[in-house]
């Protein structure tokens, strides 16, 4: 009788195990894994589901993706500043419908009496990309783009990076607010919207943080659009012993929410691996992130995070000293507020294609000699849009430079960028390739705005 019991329930374990299986999404290696990389693989493995259907912009599975945060951060001990359906608001369709997104935000309060009414902002965008309705075989079919990486892997960081800050909230003065912002890739509306509209226009903010798209790439980044304190706090991160360091960078890897408090004259670093192949493809899933260098990642943004909390000054947008010079300063492209722009594009590739390839002459006597290579030249655009001061920074050959220097000191008048609403003159650094082929030539070249 005994024996019929045993082999009776052990067909019956046998039989749900199909059943609790169907649940299991990860393998029997991860039982290695570390308690904040379960935590990360959760915190993506939901945002990234099929069934958010890639988190856009007013859609529903953004709507659930802010739930969920805002559960996460609450489990965290995270002071919630919105109730559980977000910070509501709305954007303009060009159909005259109106788009409903959601901001989700909560605050970790500091210690110190004097620094604790200020605080660090640290945010990620929630939303992604919309399904796609393919036809494949004569059937429609929805093609979803989960967002992994772009930017369920930032969302998961930030939810992280509260917890470490809640439990030791006694070791911040300042206090951090965490945002995911929705509607990000509508223009960047969240966070114009928390800057601009929403409570987080009444704080003191006096830095920014940004995570966006920090699961995979070869590079751990940090771009802080020139801010001479901001790049001063990343580079004393060396000082510290830490698992990874981020590697500065003058170039904007990826547009992203940082631009709406810079717009505002608030300091800001932005932290990412950057573009990577699966980008904004259905391929941006789970299996391409590394969760363990994910966690790295981590503990250097959580040592930034408290030494941004902990500093005496805060960062200043512009030094005193730059201030008192923007009569005759030159600004760097990246440093301006609005950038300068040619014939309406402030992208510097439109006056490459449309002027310097429409005019530039490879010289005949270079083409005899076979003479080829790159020459950077830097110009200035004024307050007034006029060029000047084209020089070659680093030349090839005099025949080269020449026309490279020629091309540019042609060039029409440009909108001049601004700072702080006033035009200021800012200089822009170009390579020109020439290069030689057998059946004629080709030009091409490439941009640096440092």
């Amino acid at each position: 009788m005994i024996r019929k019991f045993l082999i009776q329930a052990a067909a019956l374990v046998i039989g749900l195990l199909p059943a609790a299986a169907q649940y299991r999404t990860g393998s029997y290696s991860e039982l290695n894994d570390s308690e904040t990389v379960r935590s990360l693989k959760e915190h993506v493995g939901y945002l990234s589901s099929v069934a958010l259907e890639g988190r856009a912009a007013g859609s529903e599975g953004e709507a659930q993706a802010a739930e969920y945060l805002y559960g996460v951060l609450e489990g965290y001990g995270v002071e919630m500043l919105c109730g559980r359906e977000g910070d509501i608001f709305g954007i303009s369709a060009n159909d005259g419908d109106t788009l409903v997104s959601r901001n989700v935000m909560g605050v970790v309060q500091g210690y110190d009496p004097k620094l604790r009414d200020r605080f660090i902002v640290v945010g990620a965008r929630l939303d992604n990309l919309a399904p796609n309705m393919m036809t494949v075989d004569g059937e429609p079919f929805e093609q979803v783009f989960p967002g992994a990486n772009g930017n369920a892997s930032g969302v998961a960081l930030m939810a992280e990076l509260a917890r470490m800050v809640s439990t030791g909230s006694a070791l911040f003065r300042r206090s951090v607010i965490f945002v995911g912002f929705g509607a990000s890739r509508e223009t960047f509306a969240g966070s114009w919207y928390f800057v601009n509209r929403s409570p987080g226009g009444d704080y003191a903010i006096d830095a920014m943080v940004n995570l966006d798209m920090v699961g995979c790439g070869e590079k751990f980044l940090a771009y802080t659009s020139s801010n001479p304190d901001m790049n001063s706090m990343v580079g004393s991160l060396t000082s510290q012993l830490l698992p990874v360091y981020p590697e500065l960078t003058a170039q904007e890897p990826y547009p992203s929410d940082h631009r709406s408090f810079y717009a505002s004259g608030i300091p800001s670093v932005f932290f990412t691996t950057g573009i990577y192949p699966e980008h904004d493809t259905p391929r941006d899933t789970q299996s391409i992130l590394d969760f363990e260098e994910m966690e790295r990642e981590l503990e250097c943004v959580y040592s930034f995070t408290r030494t941004l909390a902990n500093a005496d000054n805060a960062p200043q947008f512009r030094s005193s000293d730059s201030a008192k010079k923007t009569d005759d300063r030159a600004y760097a492209y990246n440093d301006c507020d609005t950038r300068p722009s040619f014939m309406g594009h402030s992208d510097p590739r439109y006056f490459i294609e449309k002027w310097i390839y429409h005019y530039l002459r490879y010289p005949s006597e270079a083409v005899s000699q076979g003479i080829q290579g790159r020459v950077h030249v830097q110009f200035t655009i004024e307050k007034n849009g006029d060029v000047t001061d084209v020089k070659v920074t680093k030349g090839v050959d005099e025949l080269l430079d020449n026309e490279a220097v020629r091309v540019i000191s042609a060039s029409p008048r440009w909108k001049p960028g601004k700072v702080g609403g006033k035009a200021v003159r800012t200089y822009v650094t170009v390579p020109v390739d020439f290069i030689l082929e057998k059946r004629g030539t080709k030009r091409k070249t490439s941009i640096n705005n440092n």
